[in-house]
């Protein structure tokens, strides 16, 4: 595009997305009476997942729209909660956000997860296909038109990335239902449905145990236990803090 320019204004949280309009969070594009003001925005950096209303001289227009010279448009970011049409509300993961897949499951959540980089088409068509919010730090995926619906993982830090995920979308949660390898439901079971999975030391000092009824894997309260049960009441007290 190289006609003349309209300027944009973005919301400091999108700022991470257009280094050009640091610091004021202003910046101009050019139009071609063509190019759509959707589309202008992605040109720039910013992933249409990460958008909320866009504002034309203060009225709010759909992505369509294609912006005239001289129009002053404002990008406003994504509320909390978002909305996402259709239920239950389900997940994918790339492969970087391994840590972040298991916490979910934890959790409840569906969510499938990609622990080998099987490339951006499969993953958009995947999120497509089996209607599920694509979660990334990869802007580039993001931008796909077949995307179901996505949004970008601000933080690299696990501990910051469940409860920014918590907080955009409030899925429900239903702790220690679903298993943190396959996504699979859990099921009770017996010790001797599970014996072949124990060690000595285990299988003598515990009685209760659940069962992955899609991989077979066996649980119980293990050394780590405690600092599941941290994880999993800090998610449900966000949530009653917010009801």
């Amino acid at each position: 595009m190289n006609g003349p320019d309209i300027h944009i204004a973005f919301d400091p949280e999108l700022l991470l997305f257009v280094p050009q309009a640091r610091p004021t969070g202003a910046t101009k594009a050019a139009t071609d009476g063509v190019s759509t003001l959707g589309h202008v925005v992605e040109s720039l950096g910013v992933p249409l997942t990460e958008v909320g209303a866009l504002l034309v001289d203060g009225r709010e227009v759909p992505a369509g729209h294609v912006p005239a010279a001289g129009e002053s448009v404002t990008v406003r970011t994504v509320e909390h909660p978002q909305r996402v049409p259709g239920a239950p509300l389900r997940f994918l993961l790339d492969v970087h956000l391994g840590t972040l897949a298991r916490r979910l499951r934890l959790l409840g959540v569906d969510t499938a997860y990609e622990s080998t980089d099987i490339g951006d088409p499969a993953l958009a068509a995947r999120s497509a296909a089996e209607q599920r919010v694509m979660l990334s730090r990869d802007r580039g995926l993001l931008r796909r038109r077949e995307l179901w619906a996505g949004a970008f993982v601000y933080s690299t830090r696990p501990e910051e990335q469940l409860p920014y995920v918590l907080d955009r979308f409030q899925p429900e949660l239903r702790p220690w239902t679903r298993c943190t390898a396959c996504n699979g439901l859990l099921r009770r079971a017996t010790k001797d449905e599970v014996a072949d999975q124990l060690k000595g030391g285990t299988h003598r000092t515990y009685d209760v145990f659940a069962q992955c009824g899609a991989c077979g894997r066996a649980y119980w309260k293990g050394a780590h236990h405690e600092q599941l049960v941290a994880i999993v009441e800090r998610a449900l007290s966000r949530g009653t803090q917010e009801d």
